[in-house]
């Protein structure tokens, strides 16, 4: 395994925390091993896995003898440590009803890394969307939520690697576009109907801008991965003006995928993790709101 950077040893040398809702197997939804981040050891199974929204991931079991429990000093909780090299994990709770088993091992994400199947869905460039509507903080929220969505990564793309940097983005002249990466299974949601959505979640009519929030980063984009996408793009445009869905003309720019970067731990889950900040309880719940109710069948139960 590669070396642990200083916040992994933080966490599983030091037994630190990491924030709720930050960790990037919190929404992980993919079929495969999560194994122990500093040796490797097989932890956990997909199937284990359970939504308990405490803002980690939890697993209703374990694979057999992976998993030490070390009751803490204060005798008020016990810890979860890796059985092969003593790696912090995090903590495991009893009593709790969340499944059958009634357990929950709450485990901080940076403590693994994920082994997917070799026959897991493939996330090729056929079932990866590359998409900015405006915030990338709103942008996220809305696809958090939708069945078949597999992952939905905040970030930026359009510019060069030496500026994807949140200041330097919102200068608004460095090219890149707050965007989300969303992988998903296209068997249960097509690439047209997750358009549908974006169309929906923002105002695809106005140049540069989404309400206050104004500069090219906010800019309506979508960055198709192959002549497919770009079809069905122009194809989802050309259907929604014709049904007269917007009052003005669709300004959403079509441009080829060239690189994705991931915007920083603080973006991520920022919705969920900051829900009564004004912008979030202003901006973001109205458009979350509103998906909720126009696309209720394609939520996630």
């Amino acid at each position: 395994m590669p070396p642990l950077n200083e916040f992994e040893q933080y966490v599983i040398e030091q037994k630190g925390t990491e924030r709720p809702f930050s960790g990037e197997y919190y929404h992980h939804h993919a079929k495969g091993r999560y194994l122990c981040r500093k040796c490797g050891a097989p932890l956990f199974l997909s199937e284990h896995k359970f939504m308990a929204h405490c803002g980690w991931p939890a697993f209703d079991d374990e694979i057999a003898g992976a998993v030490t429990r070390v009751p803490d000093a204060d005798g008020m909780r016990v810890e979860i440590t890796c059985s092969a090299c003593g790696g912090h994990l995090g903590h495991v709770f009893e009593g709790e009803q969340f499944t059958e088993k009634n357990i929950r091992h709450c485990v901080n994400s940076v403590s693994m890394t994920f082994e997917a199947l070799a026959d897991e869905v493939s996330t090729n460039n056929d079932n990866v969307a590359t998409l900015g509507g405006g915030c990338f903080w709103c942008t996220e929220a809305v696809f958090k939520e939708i069945e078949g969505v597999l992952e939905v990564l905040p970030g930026y793309a359009g510019g060069t690697a030496e500026t994807a940097d949140y200041r330097q983005v919102c200068g608004g002249d460095t090219g890149h576009a707050e965007v989300v990466q969303i992988k998903f299974i296209d068997t249960v949601i097509s690439y047209e109907e997750i358009l549908r959505i974006f169309f929906t979640s923002h105002d695809p009519t106005t140049l540069n801008r989404q309400g206050n929030d104004v500069g090219s980063q906010y800019r309506s984009v979508i960055f198709v991965h192959n002549a497919e996408q770009a079809d069905i793009a122009n194809k989802v445009i050309a259907d929604l003006t014709a049904e007269q869905v917007f009052d003005a003309p669709i300004v959403t720019e079509i441009s080829a995928y060239q690189t994705f970067y991931r915007a920083e731990q603080e973006h991520l889950d920022y919705f969920a993790r900051h829900p009564q900040q004004p912008y979030c309880a202003v901006v973001i719940n109205p458009k979350v709101a509103k998906i909720r109710q126009q696309y209720r069948s394609y939520l996630k139960a």
